[in-house]
């Protein structure tokens, strides 16, 4: 028994002799044994989840928005010496009576076979327009036709199998989707803005004659005017036209043009050159809260006539100034822009039923529509 006991000891002694010898000169060795046991653990960093991406939605719409480029001559005010004619012969040149004006904008290709829209504003008083795209294709483009009363005109550029943007249904869009607008702010090139819906249905702005704006606070700034506000998907909503600024700069209230005015503004300027509406030649008025109490009103519904004009459609029909103007064609009309908005799908030379509040009393009348004049000889033609 004392043998047994003192090879136990012995055998217990070398066991950990190798032990802390292993331990000072092999550590390693430890850990092996260790992992044999261990589940095995990988050496990496955990995956974070990745934020929303519209890049889809880029990839689809950028291709067809374009940088556009316009150049006007500016005449001078010339100076009485520039008559003398021994100045001329010896200077020339160097009296120029006009200087080369450039500014630049944003498109939308909306066919392949290089129908541009844009902004009236852009290019209406362009001498040459230039076109230029994403991968460096630049071409020259001449004006089809616009439309003032909306800020929307129609360029032609002359390049086969041009990428064409996809049209959305402004009627799906909400307040509160995301949107992304895609332009050349300041010309520094293409750029994309990301923002929400802010407002649909904007009007009364004093921007255009016919309003209907997505307000929405995607970033817009100078240089952005006729580019593409597009949903999450990279399908065409509006066509970004004005902002609300101080500054010059982007205040997050912008406006875009919805894309079913686009529509048919675009239809009518590719197909006749111009966009035919119909006209009365009337001057209206918003009736007001304090308006409707100072003449003693009944309603606030319809618009007042302020102004006729001489010999036009309103006049020879027997609308007055002091008329209130409650239903057109048969429809209730609540407001001005209401009654712009009806009245320009009238088509001109047609007869229709207009109903006045004259005196208290309805008096129903037919008129005559017209077409409605250019924004200039309109504004030559105001009552």
């Amino acid at each position: 028994m004392r043998r047994l006991w003192l090879l136990f000891a012995q055998t217990i002694t070398v066991c950990l002799a190798i032990w802390f010898i292993v331990v000072t000169l092999k550590p390693e060795w430890l850990e092996l044994e260790r992992g044999a046991f261990e589940p095995k653990q990988e050496n990496r960093a955990i995956a974070v989840p990745v934020a929303a991406s519209y890049r889809d939605a880029v990839s689809r719409a950028m291709p067809a928005v374009v940088n556009i480029y316009t150049t006007k001559e500016v005449r001078q005010p010339q100076s009485p010496l520039l008559d003398d004619p021994f100045l001329k012969r010896f200077f020339g040149e160097r009296f120029s009576e006009t200087e080369k004006q450039m500014s630049l904008g944003s498109g939308v290709v909306v066919t392949h076979d290089g129908y541009v829209l844009t902004n009236n504003h852009v290019v209406e008083t362009a001498d040459q327009i230039e076109v230029a795209f994403e991968d460096g294709r630049k071409a020259s483009a001449r004006l089809v036709g616009n439309d003032p009363e909306t800020d929307l005109a129609v360029i032609k550029i002359d390049l086969p199998d041009l990428p064409a943007i996809t049209f959305g249904n402004v009627d799906d869009v909400k307040v509160g989707d995301v949107v992304l607008a895609i332009g050349n702010p300041f010309g520094v090139g293409q750029t994309v803005t990301m923002g929400i819906v802010s407002a649909l249905g904007r009007s009364q702005l004093g921007i255009n004659i016919y309003e209907n704006f997505i307000q929405t606070d995607a970033a817009i700034n100078p240089g952005n005017s006729g580019g593409a506000l597009i949903d999450a998907a990279g399908n065409l909503i509006g066509i970004n036209s004005a902002i609300y600024s101080q500054s010059g700069g982007s205040m997050g209230i912008g406006f875009a043009i919805p894309v079913s005015t686009v529509r048919m503004v675009m239809d009518a300027i590719i197909a006749k050159g111009q966009v035919v509406r119909g006209w009365i030649g009337v001057e209206p008025r918003d009736i007001t809260p304090e308006l409707a109490e100072n003449l003693d009103l009944g309603k606030q519904d319809g618009v007042i006539i302020a102004a006729v004009l001489k010999n036009g459609p309103a006049d020879r029909a027997g609308i007055r100034p002091g008329d209130i103007l409650i239903s057109v064609d048969g429809k209730n009309i609540a407001n001005m822009k209401e009654m712009f908005n009806l009245i320009a799908t009238l088509q001109p030379e047609s007869k229709t039923g207009v109903v006045v509040l004259r005196d208290g009393k309805e008096v129903s009348l037919e008129i005559i529509v017209g077409k409605r004049p250019s924004k200039k000889r309109l504004e030559r033609q105001q009552p």
